[in-house]
């Protein structure tokens, strides 16, 4: 069992799962067509659950069971999942019977596996090619008690709702973010105007690597009015756009647009990379936002892995070891807008989350704001008489 990327002849893509024959397998490839078309996924998702279901199958077939049978002992699987090493869970590989050996897979990794399989046999439940036997035994119900109040009923009663029964406990650790000092660091070891934009756009705007190498130039608005372009929101912003089969492969995760207000550092840095970008032929014709300019094809719009590159090349010229990530810049962005007391509905709108739940990690208090906390709370003998 392997996962595989299929073209359309649409030029759409989504990816499935071979059996050892390389025949499609049906169950895994109506899920992931109905994830990728019936429901806007990301190609990038159905990359993810199609490994993930064929962890699942290929387990499966080694152990001898149908995967429905499996979906009834998946608390195994779990184990097989947790313990099993690339040469016992790639495409040749034996399966024992209980660990065998330490830990090969970390709880997100293997919560991330179950949520894929839980998904595909729900969905093969709908149509009718799976047993109904199945849902029960992989979820329970659960009322919402465990939720941010935000996510809860607005009117105070308690709802109930679907919980998956099997889950692995993630150890709760800080969101790791860049540091205020590193993200300095960096643009001032970056090399061009261009790389400084980008890591402003990630630190202080929040973007997504793949929606930054996304933008359109007709995205950005950096008027105090922007009603003549046909846009109501005021002062500088940028709109973050889904769109498909952009040449370099840049995605926007979140199927809804959104707007975020852009401060005065990034729209100078605009300003700074348009002059530096009007000196590049090749690029002025690009409605991409970040472009090549220093090697070919120039004027071809930015690649995602290009962006690692650029960030680990500054960090390396910072001494900033080990190199910071995007996805570091930008839970640098949501902290900073938690740590300026922002509420998690602003948090959420900002980063583009699609559930309240998924921005519940920035609000925690780091010891800095813990400490703050209890420097606050005033001294019992500062409003009481001493009495001699």
């Amino acid at each position: 069992m392997r996962a595989f990327l299929v073209r359309l002849p649409s030029g759409a893509r989504y990816w499935t799962v071979l059996d050892p024959d390389l025949q499609v397998v049906p169950v895994a490839d109506s899920f992931l067509r109905h994830i990728r078309f019936g429901r806007d996924g990301a190609e990038s998702t159905t990359r993810s659950y199609a490994h993930s279901i064929a962890l699942f199958l290929r387990w499966c077939s080694r152990s001898g069971r149908t995967w429905q049978a499996g979906v009834e002992q998946i608390g195994l699987f779990m184990t097989w999942l947790a313990h099993a090493l690339p040469a016992a869970s790639g495409a040749d590989g034996a399966v024992m019977a209980g660990p065998g050996a330490a830990p090969a897979r970390g709880a997100r990794r293997v919560n991330a596996v179950l949520t894929a399989v839980r998904g595909m046999a729900v969905h093969a439940v709908a149509e009718g090619t799976g047993g109904g036997h199945l849902v029960p035994l992989l979820y329970e119900v659960a009322d919402d008690r465990d939720l941010p109040a935000e996510a809860r009923a607005g009117d105070g009663r308690m709802t109930w709702r679907m919980r998956a029964r099997h889950r692995v406990c993630v150890p709760e650790s800080p969101v790791a973010r860049a540091a205020d000092a590193d993200i300095a660091a960096l643009l001032t070891a970056c090399m061009s105007a261009r790389d400084r934009l980008i890591v402003l756009l990630l630190a202080r705007a929040g973007l997504r690597r793949g929606e930054a190498a996304g933008l359109r130039r007709s995205d950005v608005h950096l008027l105090a009015d922007s009603r003549p372009l046909g846009c109501e929101i005021e002062r500088a912003h940028l709109h973050v756009v889904r769109r498909e089969g952009n040449p370099n492969g840049a995605w926007a995760k979140s199927r809804r647009q959104r707007v975020v207000p852009l401060d005065f550092l990034i729209v100078q840095a605009f300003d700074t990379y348009q002059l530096e970008r009007a000196g590049v032929a090749a690029a002025r014709e690009s409605d991409f936002v970040l472009v090549n300019l220093f090697r070919p094809p120039t004027g071809a719009p930015m690649r995602l892995d290009a962006i690692n590159e650029l960030l680990a090349a500054a960090s390396r010229r910072a001494s900033i070891d080990p190199p910071v990530r995007p996805r570091q810049l930008r839970h640098a962005f949501g902290s900073n807008v938690a740590d300026a007391g922002n509420g998690i509905d602003v948090i959420a709108s900002l980063l583009g989350h699609s559930w309240v739940s998924s921005s519940q990690v920035y609000v925690h208090p780091g010891p800095a704001r813990l400490r703050e906390a209890v420097d606050r709370v005033p001294s019992p003998l500062a409003g009481a008489k001493v009495i001699r």
